[in-house]
C-alpha cells in the first residue's frame, strides 16, 4: 500500500465518523482508531501499521501521522468556499450543498445516463443531485432543501475534498 493511499485513508476515516477500522493485506495490517462520537476529541486517527509475515518491511509510526496533519490543514482551508461573481447578484440567499466527504463526484448514474440536475432544475428535499465514490462504494448525495438549482460548482468525474462546495441552491 503506497502512502498516499495510507494518507487518503485516515483522511476519509476522520471525516466520516468511524471509530476504527482495520485493513487487511498480504503485506500489511493497518489499524486505525478515533474517538467515538462524544468520547472526546482527538488531534487525529492513530495510526497502527504491522507487518502480517516476518519480512523487513519498515513500519509506520508517528512520523505518518505528523506529516498527514500537516497536509490537512491546507487541503480544509483551500477548500473554503468562495462566492462566485454573479453581476453583482445577492448570493448571499443561496444554499450551498457540500461534499459530506472525500471522494470522486460523479453527476450522473452513468457515463451513458443524464445528469442529476443541471442548472435551472427544481428540486424537492431528498432529491438526489450527484453520486460520490468513495472507495469503491457509490454514495447518492441528496439535497437538504427545496429549490432551484443556480450553479454547479464541481466538475464531472473530478476528485473532492470533504465540506467542498458541489452546488449553489436557491431555496424555494
Amino acid at each position: 500500500m503506497k502512502l498516499n493511499e495510507i494518507q487518503d485513508l485516515i483522511k476519509f476515516v476522520a471525516k466520516s465518523g468511524v471509530s476504527e477500522v482495520e485493513l487487511e493485506t498480504k503485506e500489511i495490517k493497518i489499524v486505525i482508531k478515533t474517538p467515538a462520537a462524544g468520547k472526546g476529541k482527538m488531534d487525529a486517527p492513530v495510526l497502527m501499521q504491522a507487518p502480517v509475515m516476518q519480512t523487513a518491511q519498515p513500519m509506520v509510526q508517528q512520523p505518518l501521522v505528523q506529516q498527514v496533519q500537516q497536509t490537512q490543514n491546507p487541503v480544509v482551508e483551500n477548500t473554503t468556499p468562495v462566492a462566485p461573481k454573479n453581476n453583482g447578484a445577492d448570493e448571499s440567499k443561496y444554499v450551498i450543498i457540500k461534499s459530506p466527504m472525500i471522494g470522486t463526484f460523479y453527476r450522473s448514474a452513468g457515463p451513458d445516463k443524464p445528469a442529476f440536475v443541471n442548472v435551472g432544475d427544481d428540486i424537492g428535499e431528498g432529491s438526489p443531485v450527484c453520486i460520490i465514490e468513495a472507495m469503491k462504494l457509490f454514495n447518492e448525495i441528496e439535497s437538504d432543501v427545496k429549490g432551484k438549482i443556480v450553479k454547479v460548482l464541481a466538475t464531472d468525474a473530478s476528485p473532492v475534498e470533504y465540506d467542498q462546495p458541489l452546488f449553489m441552491i436557491d431555496p424555494a
